[in-house]
């Protein structure tokens, strides 16, 4: 088993910037997939950015050149810094770790993006 506990959010003006961590221990293995994702309210959760534990990545076309996935391995831990915020980037964003064949997710923290 493998928990994930997420930090970071809350409420910034647009154009300002934010920073994701997400921490995760227990069974995890030493190849995965780390990421966040997104839900905006009505909408289907979406990816924003993903990175291997080789160090590919790979970013949704909305947030690319503003967002910043990056992690460490030896913490387990993944970051998003989130610049240039827009208000569509409002959402709870959540935490996804895969390791083949179990999928993991934390339990999201929100952004909010005010115009």
């Amino acid at each position: 088993q493998v928990q994930l506990v997420e930090s970071g959010g809350g409420l910034v003006q647009a154009g300002g910037s934010l920073g994701l961590s997400c921490a995760a221990s227990g069974r995890v293995f030493s190849t995965n997939l780390m990421g966040w994702y997104r839900q905006a309210p009505g909408k289907q959760r979406e990816l924003v950015a993903a990175v291997t534990s080789g160090g590919d990545t790979n970013y949704a076309d909305s947030v690319k050149g503003r967002f910043t996935i990056t992690r460490t391995n030896a913490k387990n831990t993944v970051y998003l810094q989130m610049n240039s915020l827009k208000p569509e980037d409002t959402a709870v964003y959540y935490c996804n770790l895969y390791q083949r064949p179990y999928n993991y997710w934390g339990q999201g923290t929100q952004v909010t993006v005010s115009s």
